[in-house]
């Protein structure tokens, strides 16, 4: 399996973020590792192998990033506010730095596709609702959709409402919410056993934000698995392998 490494700077900042590609053709996945996790993370915990016959099969193309949550969201040192206006410099390395090296190897009229575990399905499902232009398409497995629930502290302005998809799709309206109608889909996923409700507050997030989304008549589909699977890399596999094959 084919397997490529690269590291692209963060603007404005002495510090480069690595980026791992897996597959030699295929959609073009972009994908976030969870709570404060690197690029290899995915592939560590046997993700691609769970998927591995779309990867040899040219369906899928996986482009695997770092994240920057100790910066951001994970630093409770700091104000939510603060760690909203700092996850902005991730969402701007992402448009500007990753996407373009995806472009740039893919057909450029493929669409993106983001995918997130845990922490990494919020960054997923918020990246695809704030660019939908990129990414029309979103999965989410296990995910907590309200930063606001992240041992926030200070006051939440406009950063923190903008960052924040439970506060901010309950808001859509007009022109930009027929357009998203048209083009976002999502696909929400949960186990409703060990640690979705306590400590992550997975579970219920991910029905709060199912039912947010689709009041406004966007594209989603929730998925809650039984009581039996927990937030855990090998219900992830099983799902990723359940579901991946409908989009590639």
């Amino acid at each position: 399996m084919r397997r490529e490494q690269v590291e692209l700077p963060l603007g404005g900042h002495d510090h480069r973020l690595t980026v791992i590609a897996y597959g030699d053709r295929g959609r073009p996945v972009l994908v976030f590792p969870s709570e404060a996790g690197r690029a290899w993370d995915f592939a560590d915990n046997g993700m691609i192998e769970a998927v591995a016959d779309l990867v040899e099969a040219g369906r899928v193309r996986f482009y695997c990033v770092d994240s920057l949550d100790a910066y951001t969201w994970s630093d409770k040192s700091a104000a939510i506010d603060e760690r909203a206006a700092r996850h902005r410099l991730y969402t701007d390395w992402l448009v500007s730095e990753v996407v373009p090296m995806i472009h740039a190897e893919t057909r450029r009229e493929a669409d993106l596709m983001t995918l997130g575990c845990s922490l990494g399905a919020y960054h997923a499902v918020h990246l695809a609702l704030q660019r939908a232009d990129l990414f029309p398409l979103a999965i989410g497995l296990s995910g907590n959709y309200d930063v606001g629930s992240w041992h926030a502290w200070g006051d939440r302005g406009d950063a923190t409402y903008f960052s924040n998809p439970t506060d901010y799709v309950s808001h859509l309206h007009g022109d930009h919410l027929d357009w998203l109608r048209d083009r976002l889909s999502l696909l929400l996923v949960c186990g409703q056993g060990q640690w979705e409700t306590d400590p992550t507050g997975s579970l219920p997030s991910t029905q709060t934000m199912a039912r947010i989304v689709q009041e406004k008549g966007i594209r989603c589909e929730l998925d809650l698995w039984g009581h039996d699977v927990s937030h855990d890399w090998p219900w992830w596999r099983r799902q990723l392998a359940h579901h991946l094959p409908r989009f590639c």
